[in-house]
C-alpha cells in the first residue's frame, strides 16, 4: 500500500490576497477622512491656547492704564507655528479689545480661519471662530453656524 501525503500549502491565492487588498482600500476610505477632522480641529484648539495666555497680561495694561497695540505688548509672537499672524489691540480708554489668530500651516477645512478672542466694556471675554462649528474648540462656542 502506497500512501499519498499531501503537500502542504504554501502560501495564499490570488483571491485571498485580493480580499485583503480591498479591505485595506475601504478601512482606509473611512480613516483618512476621520483623521483630517481630527487633525484640523486640533489645529484650531491649539491655535486657541496659544493666544488664550494673553488675555491675563492684556487685563494687567488695561488696569495699568495701557493701551495694547500689538501681540508683544501682552507676551505673544507674532506668528507661531499654529497661528501664521496674531494681532493684539485694545485701548484703556474704552476698555475694550481683541486678540486674533489667522490658523496656518493647517489642513485645507480650517487654513486661513480666525480665533478671536474679544473683551467688552465690562471685562468679560467672549469667544468666536470662523471655522465650522465641528472644528471649533469647546471652549470657543462662538463658532460659525455654517452646514457641518
Amino acid at each position: 500500500m502506497k500512501r499519498q501525503f499531501r503537500k502542504a500549502q504554501q502560501g495564499f491565492t490570488l483571491i485571498e490576497l485580493m480580499i485583503v487588498v480591498a479591505i485595506i482600500g475601504i478601512l482606509a476610505a473611512i480613516a483618512l477622512p476621520a483623521y483630517s477632522d481630527y487633525q484640523a480641529k486640533s489645529k484650531v484648539a491649539a491655535g486657541l491656547a496659544e493666544i488664550s495666555p494673553g488675555k491675563t497680561l492684556f487685563e494687567d495694561k488695561l488696569n495699568n492704564g495701557d493701551d495694547v497695540a500689538a501681540p508683544a505688548d501682552i507676551g505673544l509672537a507674532a506668528s507661531t507655528s499654529n497661528c501664521s499672524q496674531i494681532t493684539a489691540a485694545g485701548t484703556n480708554a474704552a476698555g475694550t479689545g481683541t486678540i486674533v489668530c489667522t490658523i496656518g500651516n493647517a489642513p485645507t477645512q480650517v487654513n486661513g480661519t480666525t480665533i478671536t478672542w474679544t473683551r467688552a466694556a465690562a471685562g468679560t471675554w467672549s469667544c468666536a471662530t470662523t471655522a465650522l462649528a465641528k472644528y471649533a474648540p469647546k471652549t470657543c462656542p462662538g463658532a460659525a453656524a455654517a452646514a457641518n
